[in-house]
């Protein structure tokens, strides 16, 4: 079992702060519990603030008792860099510490990451027992923010996947995390212009990429269930025959309504990107228009299902299959448009202000 250990970082309102790490992270907990130090929400300890000094020296002394040692980052308190970070991007950020203590938590991490570069390999090979992350409370992105191993001042980002795509480590659209500076200036800078841009290009990709899938996956139900009508004795080719074909012809159509979930949830934003007259394509208006009004029929009776209206098999596939069938006739018209555009670039709301350069901070401690 690996040790315990107590790593130190500088911050400028708690002085020095305190993170536990290792598999038998608990006495960690216990020699700093001893030495006076309070935890707050979010696992970080800080110094006692009713003026009872304890000195570095106290705590290694302590730490020994319990098995575990104490270690100085050279970099700053990951928190206080992310509230700095934060505070430089465009638009309203909040920003959390996070604490993998145990080796497994980091583990656990690693499905949730979407990213392509250095950040995602990093938590596969290298032990990274703390990082922050920042949200964007408008557009909804969360990214990870790490100290870079091996390095004693840059950083890495990355991104969670975004919802509905979880997809995780590993994923060939996931975006592909980029280093950052110690100053918080520059390295949102590099994140306003460089990251955030690579990322929406991403998650555009990738809900195409859902959308073509979702619908190749339609085809081949519906080309299932066609070949099974015509080998029954009824020869009708329309789903409401259902009922008389029984419960094995009606699954294609159930499982082809499972696939265009994923329709409704991602083509309503490339939707709204199409711009037909700008493309090659200007005459494709009119189908786009008939597959918009396609996806809120759909929603309706999706609206009403969560709602707990009780509808029969057949009755919800009678309602939604017209819903389905033009997304089988102008589907790829859709694609070639949403492939012809780009995402809505990101602009901060009206009242943020311009980013600011910060005061510099005291130096962080040294090994």
């Amino acid at each position: 079992m690996a040790e315990a250990q107590i790593i130190l970082s500088h911050s400028r309102e708690s002085g020095i702060v305190a993170i536990a790490s290792g598999e038998p992270y608990p006495w960690a907990h216990t020699a700093l519990a001893e030495s006076g130090f309070k935890r707050d929400d979010d696992g970080v300890y800080h110094p006692p603030a009713d003026g009872n000094k304890t000195t570095v020296a106290d705590l290694v002394t302590c730490a020994k008792r319990h098995r575990t040692s104490v270690h100085t980052s050279s970099q700053r308190f990951i928190g206080e860099a992310a509230r700095d970070l934060a505070r430089q991007l465009p638009g309203p950020w909040n920003t959390s510490v996070e604490i993998y203590s145990h080796p497994a938590w980091q583990e656990d991490l690693l499905p949730w990451i979407w990213d392509s570069g250095e950040l995602g390999r990093a938590l596969q090979s290298e032990r990274i027992p703390y990082a922050a992350t920042l949200t964007d409370t408008v557009q909804g992105t969360t990214l990870l923010f790490a100290e870079r191993p091996g390095h004693q001042l840059d950083y890495l980002v990355g991104a969670f996947a975004p919802e509905g795509l979880e997809e995780g480590y590993g994923d060939p659209h996931a975006p592909r995390g980029i280093v950052l500076p110690p100053s918080p200036c520059p390295a949102a800078q590099a994140i306003t212009d460089q990251y955030l841009p690579a990322y929406d290009r991403a998650v555009y990709a990738r809900k195409n990429a859902a959308v073509a899938d979702a619908l190749d996956r339609i085809r081949t139900e519906h080309h299932t269930w066609t070949t099974m009508v015509a080998a029954g004795p009824y020869g009708d080719t329309t789903p409401l025959g259902i009922d008389a074909l029984g419960t094995a012809s009606a699954r294609p159509l159930d499982n082809a309504w499972g696939a265009f979930l994923t329709v409704m949830d991602h083509a309503p934003a490339l939707l709204k990107r199409c711009r037909p007259a700008a493309t090659q394509w200007p005459d494709d208006t009119d189908a786009l228009a008939q597959l918009a009004d396609a996806l809120s029929d759909a929603e309706t009776v999706r609206e009403e299902l969560a709602r707990g209206t009780l509808l029969t098999r057949t009755e919800r596939i009678t309602r939604t299959w017209p819903a389905i069938e033009t997304w089988l006739t102008h589907g790829e018209r859709f694609l070639r448009q949403a492939r012809a555009t780009t995402p809505r670039q990101r602009s901060a709301p009206a009242g943020t202000a311009t980013p600011r350069t910060l005061p510099p901070g005291p130096p962080a401690p040294r090994r």
